[in-house]
């Protein structure tokens, strides 16, 4: 607990000290806010400038200053720059930050409905995932976590998240038996790996090439586009494709930052979201398919399709009802997913 406090102060601290040596902030909130005295918010994240979810923040940041007439601007940091993904998160629960994206499932931490995201085969298919993130229910939830520090203002879809390994295929579970998986920081990852039988590494995303590169893990899951913006398809060659998760990233604004907003500009950030969203899905579908490709021919990764997708459900099942009872906001989510047709 100690180290993890230092951790936070450390991280919070560097955060602070780079900011300020950014431009003014400018005005404290949007009411007093004009173009000659912009309010600023801060949005830090860990992707590259090239991930397309990166061009979609980026997106939400250029059309918030249009329809704002430049009274709301926001600065971006990219690429881990403020720190990672769970230290961003933690600058902006400690009013560092002011916006982030994140994988759903790490917010948790502050709302245990976030978990149920991270949950394995929870969505039938591509067309039910889309159907729920952008339900109305969905979007209640959403905003219902005020008191938790946090508002979310869209979602942004990461795909279908399947194994990738250095040397072998992934067909059926028993395959995981005695590699060092990578799996996000997040409680339902390490149990889905557990359940699976693999031995989950808990890690920053910027740290998984080098520990590929080293053999501190045997391999990662994440979705297609990893292999060509991270490189891990330099070092992994095979990608099996379970699609045992659909976890969403989100993009969140702290509660303080959100209540220093005009009902006008709450309405602003949230259609641009909203059509950043729109956007996104239209890119996704042929940034996976550059990905693959590029990973087949350029990288020699060996997609690998055969999977018994069937036996990776059934070792995980178990762990819907035992996250129903443990957290009962996951059933919240799990009972919105279960009411779109």
């Amino acid at each position: 607990m100690k180290k993890k406090l230092a951790g936070l102060f450390v991280s919070a601290a560097l955060a602070v000290s780079m900011l300020s040596g950014c431009a003014d902030s400018g005005a404290a909130n949007s009411a007093q806010a004009t173009a000659e005295n912009p309010m600023v918010l801060n949005l830090a994240h860990n992707l590259a400038e090239s991930h397309i979810t990166s061009i979609a923040l980026q997106q939400f940041a250029d059309e918030v200053n249009e329809k704002s007439g430049g009274r709301l601007q926001i600065r971006i940091f990219p690429n881990g720059t403020l720190g990672s993904e769970t230290e961003v998160l933690e600058q902006l629960m400690a009013g560092v930050v002011d916006m982030t994206r994140v994988s759903a499932p790490g917010l948790a931490t502050y709302n245990e409905g976030y978990h149920a995201f991270g949950l394995p085969y929870i969505f039938d298919d591509n067309e039910n995932y889309y159907k729920v993130m952008g339900s109305d229910a969905m979007g209640e939830f959403f905003r219902s976590s005020e008191a938790d520090g946090f508002v979310t203002l869209t979602y942004y879809t990461s795909g279908s998240r399947s194994f990738y390994t250095i040397d072998k295929p992934i067909r059926k579970p028993e395959d995981l038996k005695g590699l060092k998986m990578r799996v996000q920081d997040m409680k339902s990852q390490t149990d889905m790996m557990k359940a699976l039988g693999g031995t989950p590494v808990a890690m920053a995303m910027g740290d998984v090439y080098t520990a590929l590169q080293t053999g501190i893990i045997d391999g990662s899951e994440n979705n297609e586009t990893v292999l060509t913006t991270g490189m891990h398809g330099e070092i992994c060659k095979y990608f099996s494709v379970d699609q045992h998760t659909m976890i969403p990233d989100v993009l969140v604004i702290a509660t303080d930052t959100w209540n220093s907003l005009s009902e006008e500009d709450r309405q602003i950030l949230l259609d641009a979201a909203r059509n950043s969203t729109d956007n996104h899905i239209l890119e996704w579908e042929a940034a996976v398919n550059d990905a693959l490709e590029t990973a087949k021919t350029e990288m020699g990764v060996t997609i690998v399709e055969d999977v018994d997708k069937e036996a990776f459900r059934q070792a995980t099942a178990g762990m819907i009802g035992e996250y129903r009872e443990q957290y009962p906001k996951v059933g919240t989510v799990l009972d919105i997913i279960d009411s779109v047709e």
